[in-house]
């Protein structure tokens, strides 16, 4: 069974944003304010690996890079599509994101339509 999605934003409104649409499509979305709490809640023992993450790169406690890289770093979440948010839309931005693992990169504002598309594309149709 997939787990949820998780979005990774300090950002409240883009966070209730991104998970509302989410669930209106029929995904489960679980949001954390950095990368520090997802992991720890990744790590725990009764959590179920994510379907996708959405992931601010401008974090608090740790950026988006290093979430990513820590992420990736792990055989258990290495498969894990990583969608990057963000405002940053250089060149070097995403190739770094890319680097670091990100399966996407999406400037922000984002609209409703991408975060289904994304959804879609990533985990496939919810199973209602």
């Amino acid at each position: 069974m997939l787990g949820p999605i998780l979005i990774i934003d300090d950002s409240p409104l883009t966070r209730k944003i991104v998970e509302v649409a989410l669930q209106r499509e029929g995904y489960h979305g679980m949001s954390f304010p950095d990368g520090l709490a997802a992991i720890r809640w990744l790590l725990q023992e009764t959590a179920s690996i994510a379907a996708l993450i959405f992931l601010d790169i401008r974090l608090p406690k740790l950026n988006g890079y290093q979430v990513a890289r820590y992420l990736k770093g792990k055989p258990r979440f290495a498969a894990v599509p990583i969608v990057m948010l963000t405002r940053l839309d250089g060149v070097v931005d995403r190739v770094r994101a890319g680097y670091r693992g990100a399966s996407h990169y999406v400037t922000k504002p984002l609209t409703i339509e991408t975060i289904k598309v994304l959804a879609q594309q990533y985990v496939g149709m919810p199973i209602c």
